[in-house]
């Protein structure tokens, strides 16, 4: 398949930029995978799509704060965000200006709060740069750093926590999965009281992830690698919940391609942990999930294509092109999709 068999036209003005006062007061559309059939309501509707017996599989990252602005001891700001923790205050991070960090330069944020010395330059020219500090390094970055929005969001966020979801607890991620940013949680307490289980995977999602397709052959691009666990407690709820007859429902993503990753055949899952850099294209076949609650995804990119071996290419194209007529919002702070 060629990637721009997953091209759609996108207005501009329909990314949004800002989240709404309300998680759960964003739009849903609902797209039935065997009819392509579609309604629209609003995101605190989900439970109309939700049955007793049913379990929601959610990503528990958090995202680390990890755009830190300070300057070069020799003169000149600089920026970097933090990419992958290499243990002993060593980190692999993006830096801008890139021709200004070169190894041996010496950087500070916060007053001398914290300083940083570039070791090296990594392959695709990422830098590894070393940390030096007094006290606990995750305290410094939630002082000094700010959140490292995707690209396509030009405005400053105002209240931090609105990308975070509300479940988030485990530190590691360079970007949100988005999905569970329109959960509240009056709304998850709702659904576990008409009897559908809730359950974590922790996938840390890289900045990988708006890594557009190079290659026009989609089979041929190759997927960044993210660290992602499968808990005790959730293969146990997942392995329920196939035995009893109710359907896994990926909430975003990434839980998605953590369940891909370690379901056996039969679609059942063990306790597991590890790297994954798991490509889910058309012509897929799904061990573990049922349903998928999503975003609106960038054109070409590997996660309109994921939903697309889901629900079908055509499918999801077609829904794509009426979220557009009825002007929904994309991205990152947009409005949601269920695919069932």
């Amino acid at each position: 398949m060629n990637k721009s068999d997953f091209d759609f036209y996108l207005p501009e003005r329909l990314i949004a930029q800002t989240p709404l006062e309300k998680r759960d007061s964003s739009r849903l559309l609902h797209l039935d995978k065997k009819t392509g059939a579609i309604e629209h309501g609003h995101f605190h509707d989900i439970t109309k799509y939700l049955k007793k017996g049913d379990c929601l599989v959610m990503n528990d990252s958090r995202v680390l704060p990890a755009r830190l602005i300070g300057s070069r001891l020799s003169g000149g700001l600089v920026e970097l965000v933090l990419l992958r923790d290499l243990g002993d205050g060593c980190w692999e991070c993006l830096s801008r200006p890139g021709r200004k960090t070169k190894p041996g330069t010496e950087l500070t944020f916060g007053d001398g709060e914290l300083t940083a010395t570039v070791m090296d330059v990594a392959e695709g020219g990422n830098r590894i740069v070393k940390f030096h500090f007094e006290g606990i390094f995750i305290e410094k970055l939630e002082k000094l750093g700010k959140m490292p929005l995707p690209p396509y969001i030009k405005e400053e966020l105002q209240d931090s926590e609105r990308y975070q979801t509300v479940y988030s607890r485990e530190l590691g991620s360079a970007a949100a999965p988005t999905a569970g940013l329109h959960f509240t949680k009056e709304l998850l307490k709702e659904i576990e009281d008409m009897g559908v289980k809730t359950c974590f995977v922790t996938l840390h999602v890289g900045l990988g992830t708006f890594r557009p397709v190079k290659a026009e052959k989609i089979e041929e691009h190759e997927m960044h690698s993210e660290f992602c666990i499968v808990p005790q407690e959730t293969a146990d709820i997942i392995n329920e919940t196939k035995k009893n007859g109710g359907r896994v429902i990926a909430v975003g993503t990434t839980s998605c391609r953590t369940l891909e990753s370690f379901a056996k055949a039969d679609g059942t899952m063990e306790a597991s942990s590890g790297w994954t850099n798991i490509f889910i294209y058309p012509g897929y076949t799904f061990k573990c999930i049922d349903a998928l609650i999503t975003n609106f995804h960038l054109p070409e990119s590997t996660l309109i294509m994921l939903v697309s071996a889901l629900a079908g290419r055509e499918n999801v194209l077609h829904a794509y092109s009426v979220a557009v007529e009825e002007e929904y919002r994309f991205f990152s702070f947009g409005d949601a999709m269920i695919v069932e």
